[in-house]
Order: structure tokens, then C-alpha cells, then sequence
């Protein structure tokens, strides 16, 4: 029974025989059992939670504390109400006849402590997701359940010997989870947890160290296994939390991530920041592609942290001359040699702008310690000096506050500037990059731009910080002169007011109204792992903005060589151990699980066309629907036929800027397609997608988002869009009289002792 009170099990008329007691009478006791264990720990957990909430905040060590049980407490509670008894994925039964082990989304136990579900990502449930009948795990058998509305409509018993073979025998034809493959897609990745592969399972379970790119067709499970990784690394190794700087993931574009975004707190993982490359940086968000591609190839090969410095240096440099200060006690000089070793006090670490601040104390100290004069404290005389016009002026001067996205643009404003910077860039090249408007940032300026915040920092952060020690020192300073009238006022025998003198109470009253602190980067990292997907579109200066958030290198790294829009040579191995990688291996997915072969037999050859040794998958399943030639005018014949036929499930048009998506229907381009899939698919003149990699990728890319069909229309001929295909049968003007592309390639059988997602 579950909450509602109903049984658990809703099976269809045409499965009544799995109906029968004696297959489903333990699991309804189990899930009862669950039930009610649930029940309890919702209650206990609201309960403490409240009771944390009420009791007094702290301080130090004993408040963090109790702000990470409340974050904790918090994030297992919305668990707990996410899901019901279907936090159940299934269970195994050992050969050797032991009772069955129920695999959840989390690990749960009764109140006798008797356990209920394991963890799937605890070593005891791997063969759940791992064994096969090579290789049975001491399995005799597993079930899947298929949950829908929280209950179950739908299981799967899968034998691995022929004792469970014996004893399980709910073995329909095994289609529940091959029919899962066709199953209409939503705006959010569906759940696939339980039909986990075992090819899949063996990347998720991988450690963390080093690299690990998982290399993939479309339809593969790519993201599927980068996402379950993340949370089973998250499990399984506790330091990537507990003060390792935590998980980033990296997607191509805010769609993805808004496809993805719910997969992570499904499995009871809420603490992993999600970004784009453009989110790593403020002027990311208005950037444009870069328009001349020359530009774009010249910026690659700028070394971004090596420019900075470059630039830097010829920014900031010491004073060339004597000033000489007048002070009330003395007159005080600071000489070149003085300048130069206030300069080197710099901490070469820090960000700029910060140790400009700790080289200004420094100029301080050097001048406060000529006055030889007891009687003037040093804070008195530095306070003096930084009222004094001639040294703020010069110091400033020679190390001005410098703004990161200030110091890029001089470069393309500065031909003179760029020349002496980057000497190893021709005349050609420095005038190639001078633009008229120098912050019209692209993409191929984030680089630049993230190595100039880095080593920087944030300007508005320091003259936050100068605000608020300005407030507090001002409330300090007329604090002593009321304290001291009190003080003085005092004529009680106990003298109480001389309390106020003490430390506390002057930092009570100097912090009442200073400005709050500037919120902190939570982009900047470090992370202790970063995993990024469609890996493969990334230039080497956008790796090194992530190698630069990551000191321990640990990555996985998510993508199709065949995929990158322009080009790959080499192997990830190569490119990842040019730009500073170490200890790179690397895992393969063969198996498209999302393309029906029909429409893989089209798009098969214009990947090949343009790179033979693509790693084009093979499609596990057959639609029976045929691709669909139409011309561009049946465009909307053909989705108002989808949409009347279809009440649920998603359609995108790719190449049509002038379509206007809404509803179930997205209008993309086939870049912003990139990671996501939808049941129908609507391609308008592919042929305009370009020559040569980029063309063939981005067709490539667009065809292969559909679960289910694929429609390519074209304001051509048809004759002329099939025969560039590759077949030349007939015409087709609607969807309905659409001919199929014919291919040759043979259907492949599937296992029926193969679990698919």
C-alpha cells in the first residue's frame, strides 16, 4: 500500500498474470514495510529540523555546524518527499538462496534497523546493475519496477541462471524496457536509474582519479553516465565535499542545463553548481560569436595567463622618482629604492588589486618608521600620509586599480600595447585584432577575460571593501572620542564606563552600519572535480579556464570526437595532455539506445562523408517509421499531424530561425540542439548548414535528436534533397505521401536478457 492507501500495483488487464500472489506478495510486504519507515523518518526529520531552527543561532565553529545539519537535514527531507515507496528501482535474488536485496534511490532501514533499501551507488548494489549471464554476480535474478504515478505498472524479471529462470516467471516477451526507449520525451530528462547498463555501470562506478573522458555516439547515454557519476563520486568519495571544494558541471548551452537540471536532486544530490562556459564570467552572458574566424584562430593561440602578466607588468611599475612628504612632525621621503622594495613585498599569489592594497600599508610603514618619535603613534602618522595628494597620486599612478575586462579591451584598442605584450604576433596580426569598439566582447574573449579576473580580481570588490573600512573606521574614530568623554565624566567609584575601552564593545559599535561583504564567485572555484559535457566543442584556452578552477586535474570529460563542429584531430589523450591533463584514460558507449536504426541509416552517411573513422553507433531498436522528405511548405502540416496524434511528447524545428516555437514544440538551431531529444524532429534545408566538418556535424547533430521520427524538408527540389541523401526514388511533397530512405543495413537483434534504459 502507499500513501494514498491503494495497492502499489495498477498492472494492465493485458499483464494481469503478473498479478499473481505468489510473484508480488513480498514485494507488497516490503513495500508496506517501506511505507511506513518512510512515514516515520519524515517526521522525525521535520521534527529536528524544527528543532534546530529554534535553537539560538552561535557562533564560530558551533554555528557552521548547525547551518550544515539544517543544509543536510533539508536536502534528505525533500528527498523523502520527492519520492514515496518508489524510491524502490528493483531487487535481486542470490543464487544461493538467500533473501531478496531491494536497490533504492537511497539506503533505508526500519526502526528495528533491518535493512529495507540499499543504496544504489553502495558496492553491495553493483551487481543490480552490473551482472549479466556471462557473468551473473551471484545473481540468480533480478527485477525491475516501472513506476508510474507511484505505482507500479509494469516489472521485469530477468534471469541470469536457470534456477532463476525456475523461480521467476513473470518473463513476458521482455519488452517493458525496450518499449521504455520509444516512451515520449518531456522538457526534462526522463529518469532512467533503474535500466542503468552494465557497460554504463562500470564508467559511473570509476574513481575520480584523473581524467576520465567517456567517448560517445548520439543516443549513447553520454550525459546519462556523466550525471549518475556525479552523484555516485559524491557518494562514494566523501572528500569532494567535506572541504575538497566540491563538484562543478560544465554544459554547452542553458537549454541543456535546463533539460538536465532535475536529474541530480533525483538522486539526492543538490550541492553540484551547474554553468555554461559563458556563466564563468560576468561578460559572458552578451557575448557573440567571434565573426571573423581568423580572429577566433589567433586568440586560441594567445597563452591568455601569459598576456595578462605580460600586460601587468607593463601597468604596475614602481615610482621613478623621490617624494618627498610634509607631515606636522617631520619631512618624509620615499626614494626609487624605497619604492622598488615596497613593490616587492607583493604577495606574487594574491590577486593584483588586492596586493596593491598590502604594497599602499607598505609604502606606510616605510614612511611612518623615518619619524623617530615615541610620542606619535605609527597609525597616526599613516593616517597623515594617506591625506597627502602627491603620494596618493603617484602611488596610483604607478599601480592604478585595474578593471580585468579594462585590461583585455586596451589590447584591442592598443596596437602599441598589444605589440610589446604578445611580441611573438606579426604586424598583420595586431592590426587584425584592434576593433572599434573594444568591450564588444565574443566568445574567444572569455578566455582572456577569466585569466584577467582571476589574477586581478574584482574591482568593485575592493572599493566595497575600502567602503566599509572607511565606515568602520570613522565609527571607531568618533567611538574613542565619545568613550573618552565618558570616560573623563565618570565619577562613580567602581569607574564602569572604562569598560567601554575593552575590544568587544568597540567592535559592537564600530560594525553596526558598515556595508555588507561582497558576495563571493561561487564560479571561481576550486572544485575538487569538474565534469563537462559535449567536451569536444571546446578550444584549448576554454580547457584552461577550467584546469584553472581544478589544481587536481580530476575530471570526466563527456563527448564525441565525430560531434565537434570544427574538427578533432588527434585523440582526447593528445588534447588533453597538451593543455596540462595528466593521467587521461579514457571509456567508450557503442550503443545508441535513443536513435531508431531508420533514422541512423540516413544520417550515417553524412557524418561518414566528411569523417570515415566517426564512431557512428549502432541503434539497438527499430521505430518502423520511415524518414519523412517533404518540401519546407509541409512544415506545418506535418507538426499539426504530430501534435493531433500525439498528446504528449516533444517536437523540435531545426534551421528554421523564421519558426517560432511554443508548447511542445522548440525552434533551434543545430548547435543550440546539442544534448537534447525530442520524439519528432523537423529539419529545414540541412544542405544550409554549411560545407565541409561544420555542415556535415551540424546535420549529423540535428538528425540524430529524434526518439522516434525524423522529417527533412527542404525549399529545394525533393529530387535534389534525396539524391544528396543518398537515394533518388520519387517525389514527396507532404508528410503523408513522404517516401522512406531506403537503406541496406540490417536490423540488429537484441538480447531479450538485455536490460536497456
Amino acid at each position: 500500500m502507499n500513501r494514498t492507501g491503494h495497492d502499489v500495483f495498477d498492472l494492465p488487464e493485458r499483464l494481469a498474470a503478473k498479478g499473481d500472489p505468489a510473484l508480488i506478495g513480498a514485494d507488497r510486504d516490503q513495500f508496506a514495510a517501506i511505507a511506513a519507515s518512510l512515514a516515520g523518518q519524515r517526521a522525525q526529520t521535520t521534527a529536528r529540523l524544527d528543532e534546530l531552527r529554534r535553537s539560538p543561532g552561535g557562533s564560530g565553529q558551533a554555528a557552521m555546524e548547525r547551518d550544515l545539519e539544517i543544509h543536510r537535514l533539508t536536502a534528505h527531507l525533500r528527498m523523502l518527499r520527492r519520492f514515496d515507496i518508489d524510491l524502490c528501482l528493483g531487487r535481486m535474488s542470490a543464487a544461493d538462496g538467500g533473501p531478496p536485496v531491494y536497490i533504492g534511490r537511497t539506503g533505508l532501514t526500519d526502526g528495528y534497523g533491518r535493512r529495507l533499501l540499499t543504496d544504489w551507488r553502495a558496492p553491495a548494489a553493483e551487481p543490480f546493475f552490473a551482472a549479466t549471464l556471462q557473468n551473473p554476480m551471484g545473481l540468480a535474478s533480478r527485477r525491475r519496477y516501472r513506476w508510474t504515478g507511484g505505482r507500479v505498472t509494469d516489472y521485469w524479471d530477468e534471469a541470469l541462471t536457470a534456477a532463476g529462470l525456475e523461480n521467476d516467471a513473470a518473463l513476458d516477451d521482455q519488452s517493458a524496457f525496450i518499449a521504455t526507449l520509444g516512451a515520449h520525451r518531456s522538457s526534462r530528462m526522463r529518469d532512467v536509474l533503474a535500466t542503468i547498463q552494465a557497460d554504463q555501470d562500470a564508467i559511473i562506478r570509476t574513481d575520480s582519479r584523473g581524467a576520465l573522458v567517456v567517448d560517445g555516439g548520439p543516443g549513447t547515454g553520454k550525459t546519462v553516465v556523466a550525471l549518475h557519476r556525479a552523484a555516485h563520486l559524491l557518494y562514494s568519495e566523501p572528500r569532494l565535499t567535506q572541504g575538497g571544494g566540491g563538484m562543478l558541471f560544465v554544459g554547452p548551452t542553458p537549454a541543456y542545463l535546463a533539460y538536465v537540471e532535475d536529474v541530480l536532486p533525483s538522486l539526492g544530490e543538490e550541492n553540484v553548481r551547474m554553468c555554461t562556459l559563458r556563466d564563468l564570467v560576468p561578460e559572458g552572458a552578451a557575448a557573440c560569436d567571434e565573426p571573423d574566424p581568423r580572429v577566433a584562430r589567433l586568440k586560441e593561440t594567445l597563452d591568455a595567463a601569459a598576456l595578462i602578466e605580460a600586460v601587468l607588468r607593463a601597468r604596475v611599475r614602481p615610482p621613478r622618482r623621490a617624494v618627498q612628504v610634509e607631515t606636522p612632525w617631520a619631512d618624509l621621503i620615499i626614494g626609487r629604492a624605497q619604492w622598488d622594495e615596497a613593490f616587492d613585498a607583493a604577495d606574487p599569489g594574491a590577486p593584483v588589486n588586492e596586493a596593491r592594497d598590502e604594497v599602499w600599508e607598505e609604502v606606510l610603514e616605510i614612511l611612518a618608521a623615518q619619524l623617530d618619535n615615541p610620542e606619535v603613534p605609527a597609525h597616526v602618522v599613516q593616517r597623515w600620509l594617506r591625506q597627502d595628494d602627491e603620494l596618493t597620486s603617484v602611488f596610483v599612478r604607478a599601480w592604478p586599480l585595474l578593471d580585468p575586462a579594462g585590461l583585455v579591451a586596451s589590447l584591442w584598442s592598443s596596437p602599441d600595447l598589444l605589440r610589446r605584450c604578445a611580441p611573438q604576433l606579426s604586424a598583420d596580426d595586431v592590426e587584425l585584432l584592434q576593433r572599434a569598439d573594444p568591450y564588444a566582447w565574443t566568445l574567444a574573449d572569455l578566455p582572456l577575460l577569466d585569466a584577467a579576473r582571476r589574477r586581478i580580481g574584482d574591482p568593485e570588490d575592493v572599493r566595497s571593501r575600502h567602503r566599509r573600512e572607511a565606515v568602520v573606521a570613522a565609527a571607531q574614530d568618533q567611538m574613542s572620542h565619545v568613550i573618552e568623554d565618558l570616560v573623563e565624566s565618570d565619577d562613580s567609584e567602581m569607574r564602569i564606563m572604562s569598560i567601554l575601552r575593552g575590544q568587544d564593545a568597540q567592535n559592537v559599535l564600530a560594525g553596526v552600519d558598515a556595508p555588507p561583504v561582497a558576495d563571493p564567485d561561487l564560479l571561481a572555484g576550486p572544485f575538487a572535480h569538474i565534469v563537462v559535457d559535449e567536451a569536444q566543442e571546446l578550444t584549448d584556452a576554454q580547457w584552461r579556464m577550467l584546469l584553472r578552477r581544478c589544481p587536481s586535474r580530476s575530471f570526466t570529460i563527456v563527448g564525441d570526437r565525430a560531434q565537434a563542429r570544427h574538427g578533432f584531430p588527434g585523440t582526447w589523450q593528445e588534447r588533453l595532455e597538451r593543455i596540462g591533463f595528466r593521467d587521461v584514460r579514457q571509456s567508450s558507449l557503442n550503443i545508441n539506445y535513443r536513435t531508431p536504426e531508420e533514422i541512423m541509416a540516413v544520417a550515417e552517411p553524412f557524418i561518414r562523408a566528411a569523417i570515415p573513422e566517426a564512431n557512428v553507433p549502432t541503434s539497438v531498436r527499430s521505430s518502423g517509421i520511415p524518414v519523412a522528405f517533404a518540401a519546407a511548405t509541409a512544415r506545418d502540416a506535418i507538426l499539426t499531424e504530430w501534435l493531433d496524434d500525439h498528446a504528449d511528447g516533444v517536437a523540435c524545428v531545426i534551421g528554421d530561425p523564421g519558426f517560432t516555437g511554443s508548447g511542445r514544440v522548440r525552434s533551434l538551431n543545430p548547435e543550440g540542439a546539442k544534448g537534447l531529444e525530442f520524439d519528432l524532429v523537423i529539419i529545414v534545408d540541412p544542405e544550409k548548414f554549411g560545407d565541409g566538418i561544420t555542415g556535415a556535424v551540424d546535420r549529423y547533430v540535428a538528425m540524430t535528436r529524434s526518439t522516434e521520427r525524423l522529417a527533412v524538408l527542404t525549399t529545394a527540389p525533393t529530387d535534389a534533397g534525396r539524391n544528396r541523401a543518398g537515394d533518388g526514388r520519387g517525389d514527396s511533397i507532404t508528410a503523408q505521401q513522404a517516401v522512406p530512405m531506403r537503406h541496406d543495413r540490417p536490423r540488429r537483434e537484441v538480447s531479450g536478457s538485455t536490460p536497456l534504459p
